[in-house]
């Protein structure tokens, strides 16, 4: 077993102190900057601490929430309405209802803080409330509520309360310590880990150390195991780990066991990068066979009612859309015309649904000979594995780098969407010549229309090389639901903004 650490830590001007346990020999990074408070709290109880500052901080927003739905409620209601002393018994049977649901406990097993994941559940908090606050009569009012004050205490505190929990945890993530942790699996597992701790929202994170397991015989052997357990208890104790990732290949499943029971009986979160979710995803079920579990896995194409659903969101949203950007769009259109000599319009040629090619529409924002300069550029692109994007592209006129700053040259695609041709949501629409470069499974991708959006925008399309890309789109297929449309369209509005996602 070798670690290494990170290797930026390395390179202070003054070198940390080497610690030896066992005959393993590591250097122990410097600690980042801390918020006060805090950075004097080491090992487990930094850990506890850390996630009782996120449950702290959740409650005070779900309290100001309630606040907030009420007052919004007796501010827009015909009559003279006034709240009880009764009333306050609201705030502990909100949380009560919260805690049993699970939603203060979530942040602490996960490394991406997010509130949108948990909005079903927070429907279902407001729905109930709501009720409650109706049947109660005059409990809760001095005359019972009707049924429009019902209505406006529903939706304002389930807008609330999703606002006020993404507020709480963008705050507590900049209180807290960076999240220290340890990674134990492979270099490849180790450096795609890395990539996704950086420049994405909800995550506070960096790997301090890794342990690379090797297939040896000796990982199986009972006294080396033991051994190696007792070096990961030391290592986890020195460098003050809050987590560990673990990236299992072929591991005992009895050793696998012994390694997180070590890591979680020293105060060290535990993750697992599961392999098998790779191909199958995440929309799985749970099937109790009599004490075994197994895991069902769903159909990979959308059923004729789910993909009649879909449809149906395309045709609304992209009309309501429509109507509600017509002025933007003919603005923008007299813009073009003025800035530079050619087409309103850019069409090109795209790889649909099942391999049918179709023109995407987009707002020309390059001069008018922009593909036939684009071979003498391709020494400064950016883009990976067959892609082709350049952040400062001299093709790009006045008019269009405002379109592309704002998104607005995307906006034709809401046409494509009306004919059938793309969704709102969706895999990544390839040119011909990056489809050609899919193989096999990854093909499969095609089973849905392709999107104006999806996880490929999130991600940056620039930083996701192609072959991850594909793959990212094949598991949107098969776990496709209607909920994680609505999530990625509601994660492109700040990632357009050039905000982090939710």
């Amino acid at each position: 077993m070798s670690v290494e650490t990170d290797s930026s830590t390395d390179k202070a001007p003054t070198a940390p102190p080497l610690a030896v346990s066992r005959g393993l020999l590591w250097r122990a990074p410097r600690r980042p900057g801390l918020a006060p408070g805090i950075a004097e709290v080491r090992g487990p109880a930094a850990c506890l601490r850390r996630d009782s500052l996120f449950r702290r901080m959740l409650l005070l927003a779900d309290v100001s929430a309630l606040a907030g739905a009420l007052a919004i409620t007796l501010a827009v209601s015909r009559r003279p309405l006034v709240l009880t002393w009764a009333a306050l018994a609201g705030i502990p049977i909100l949380v009560v209802c919260a805690k049993l649901t699970g939603l203060y406990d979530r942040d602490e097993t996960l490394l991406r803080k997010t509130t949108l994941d948990e909005a079903p559940r927070l429907l279902q908090l407001a729905t109930m409330f709501a009720l409650v606050a109706w049947l109660s009569g005059t409990l809760l009012a001095r005359g019972p509520l009707d049924r429009h004050e019902t209505i406006v205490l529903w939706l304002s505190l389930t807008a609330l309360l999703i606002l006020a929990r993404c507020a709480a945890r963008t705050l507590a993530l900049r209180i807290a310590p960076i999240e220290r942790c340890l990674f134990i699996g492979d270099e490849a597992s180790a450096a795609t880990i890395r990539s996704k701790l950086t420049g994405h929202g909800g995550v506070r994170a960096e790997i301090v150390a890794e342990i690379a397991l090797d297939k040896a015989s000796a990982w199986s052997a009972e006294g080396a195991s033991r051994t190696r357990l007792s070096e990961i208890r030391d290592l986890a104790q020195t460098l003050d780990l809050h987590r560990a990732i673990i990236a299992p290949h072929s591991v005992d499943a009895g050793e696998m066991l012994n390694l997180v029971r070590t890591l979680k009986a020293v105060g060290v979160r535990v993750s697992v990068l599961p392999r098998l979710l790779e191909v199958v995803g995440s929309s799985v079920e749970f099937d109790d066979l009599h004490g075994m579990t197994l895991m069902g896995v769903r159909r990979f194409e959308l059923t004729r009612s789910s993909a009649a659903f879909k449809r149906a969101f395309d045709l609304v949203g992209a009309s309501l859309g429509l109507l509600a950007v017509s002025p933007v769009m003919l603005a923008a259109a007299m813009a073009i015309k003025l800035d530079s000599r050619g087409p309103v319009f850019f069409r090109q040629l795209r790889v649909g649904r099942h391999g049918k090619h179709f023109h995407i529409f987009k707002f020309r924002t390059m001069v008018a000979d922009a593909e036939s300069l684009k071979e003498s550029l391709r020494h400064r692109n950016e883009a990976q594995e067959g892609l082709f994007k350049i952040v400062d592209d001299p093709r790009i006129t006045r008019v269009g780098r405002f379109l592309r700053r704002s998104a607005l040259d995307e906006v034709p695609q809401l046409l494509n969407i009306i004919r059938g041709e793309m969704s709102l949501v969706g895999p990544r629409p390839l040119v011909v010549d990056e489809d050609v470069r899919i193989e096999g499974w990854h093909r499969r991708r095609l089973e849905l229309t392709p999107g104006m959006t999806g996880h490929w925008q999130i991600l940056g399309p620039a930083r996701v090389p192609l072959r991850e890309m594909v793959a990212i789109d094949y598991l949107y297929v098969a776990n496709w639901s209607l909920w994680t449309d609505m999530k990625i369209l509601l994660r492109t509005v700040p990632f357009v903004m050039g905000r982090q996602g939710l």
